[in-house]
């Protein structure tokens, strides 16, 4: 149950990071409402996750599953550069994920 509660954890990072973009310095409410809560749930399901997961390991697969998630929905829906080499990259931090997970 812990890995399902650090992927909830990851992609609440996710979340939190995109939302964090249409805050406007935290002078918007609603995406800066959404930030801050998506940030407590993340940290929490993080907390959660690392009774039993060690912690080296949960915090690179959160990480993980925030970096690579926010950049493809940065490439997918906010124009950011859709290059080879970034998506090479991103495919390095999604094997090193599953890496982590098979290994533990």
């Amino acid at each position: 149950m812990e890995w399902i509660y650090l992927i909830a954890a990851g992609f609440l990072e996710i979340t939190w990071a995109v939302a964090l973009k249409y805050t406007e310095g935290f002078t918007c409410l609603w995406p800066s409402l959404i930030t801050g809560a998506a940030m407590l749930g993340s940290i929490y399901l993080l907390d959660i996750s690392i009774k039993t997961i060690p912690i080296g390991t949960a915090y690179a697969v959160w990480t993980g599953i925030g970096a690579a998630g926010t950049a493809l929905i940065g490439m997918a829906f906010l124009g950011e550069p859709r290059e080879t080499g970034r998506f090479f990259c991103i495919l390095l931090i999604i094997l090193g994920v599953i890496g982590l997970k098979i290994n533990f």
